[in-house]
C-alpha cells in the first residue's frame, strides 16, 4: 500500500492515480492524513479490499509529508561506516539520537528556503511510526512501522556545532526536513531492509549507498528508542546518513540558491528540491 497527503487530504494510491480516502470510505476515515495513524489496522484492512475507483491524477506539487503533525521526529547520527569515517568519528555502540522539531517537515518537492552559505544535505530513510511501540523487541519491530518514506535532513553546520552541539536547531529550520514523495508500507519493497539510497544536486550524484550498510536496521532503532520512551503512530525517524555530504568535501561544498537536490530510495521515490534565498 501507498499512501499520501495530496493537498492536506489522504490520498490512497492507485494504478490510475490517486483517490480520496474520505470520500472512498464514505466518512469511515477522515481526510486528515495525521489521524489515519491512530486508526493505522484499521485503515490497512480497508485499503487491502478498496478498488481503487475514482482516482485522479496527482500534482507533485500538492504532495505534503506523508505524516505532516508527527508528535516526535527523530533523527540518528553516524549510522553508516562510511559517513563516520569521511567525518573522522568511531561507530557509537549505541544509536546516536537527536530530535528534528516537527515545523521543520516539509513536502516531497517543496521549496527551500537557505538561511546561510552553509546548508548542508543529506538523503536518509525515514520510518514512520503505525502502532505504539514502547519496549519492543526487534523481531517485532517491523509490525509497529506503518511505512517508508525518503527525507532530506538538511542541516546548517554553523548552528549545528556552535555552543557545544546544537543538533536539533541546526537541522529545524523551517523546510529542513522534506518527506515523501509518499509513505510505501513495508510489504510493497521486496527487502525493506536493503534498498539503493542516493542524493544527486544539480544531476551530480552526491550521495550513493544501501540500506543495509546502516549500523543500526530499523528494527534495532525502534529496539533502542523504545527502550526509553513510547513511540506513538505517526512518529518520525530520519535513519542517518550515508557519506557525501558536503561539509565533509575538499573544499567543502554547500548548497546555493537555484541548486536542485534530487533525493532517492530504491521502491519508494524520490524527492526534489529547489533551493532559494531567503526574502
Amino acid at each position: 500500500m501507498r499512501i499520501a497527503n495530496s493537498r492536506g487530504r489522504l490520498t490512497l494510491l492507485t494504478a490510475d492515480g490517486g483517490s480520496d480516502v474520505e470520500s472512498a470510505s464514505r466518512g469511515r476515515f477522515r481526510s486528515d492524513p495525521h489521524e489515519i495513524f491512530a486508526e493505522w489496522p484499521a485503515f490497512r484492512a480497508w485499503a487491502r479490499d478498496h478498488s481503487g475507483a475514482g482516482a485522479v491524477p496527482l500534482r507533485n506539487a500538492d504532495l505534503g509529508p506523508p505524516s505532516p503533525r508527527p508528535r516526535q521526529v527523530f533523527g540518528i547520527g553516524l549510522n553508516y561506516r562510511d559517513h563516520a569515517a569521511e567525518a573522522g568519528l568511531a561507530l557509537p555502540e549505541r544509536p546516536a539520537t537527536f530530535t528534528k522539531f516537527p515545523s521543520c517537515l516539509t513536502g516531497a518537492y517543496a521549496d527551500v528556503r537557505l538561511p546561510s552559505a552553509k546548508v548542508d544535505w543529506e538523503v536518509e530513510l525515514v520510518v514512520v511510526v503505525g502502532v505504539e511501540a514502547y519496549r519492543v523487541a526487534e523481531q517485532a519491530a517491523w509490525s509497529h512501522v506503518a511505512g517508508l518514506a525518503v527525507g532530506q535532513d538538511l542541516s546548517e553546520r554553523v548552528v549545528q556545532f556552535a555552543a557545544g552541539g546544537q543538533f536539533s536547531l541546526g537541522k529545524s529550520f523551517p523546510g529542513f526536513g522534506p518527506t515523501g514523495p509518499c509513505l510505501v508500507t513495508p510489504d510493497e519493497l521486496t527487502d525493506p531492509a536493503d534498498l539503493e539510497i542516493r542524493c544527486s544536486v544539480n544531476g551530480e550524484v552526491m550521495q550513493r549507498s544501501r540500506t543495509s550498510e546502516m549500523v543500526f536496521g530499523v528494527p534495532r532503532l525502534l529496539c533502542e528508542l523504545s527502550a526509553i520512551l513510547p513511540l506513538l503512530p505517526g512518529d518520525v525517524i530520519f535513519t542517518g546518513t550515508p557519506a557525501g555530504i558536503g561539509a565533509t568535501r575538499k573544499p567543502p561544498r554547500f548548497l546555493r540558491p537555484g541548486d536542485v537536490v534530487e533525493s532517492t530510495i530504491e521502491g519508494v521515490g524520490t524527492l526534489r528540491n529547489r533551493c532559494v534565498a531567503e526574502p
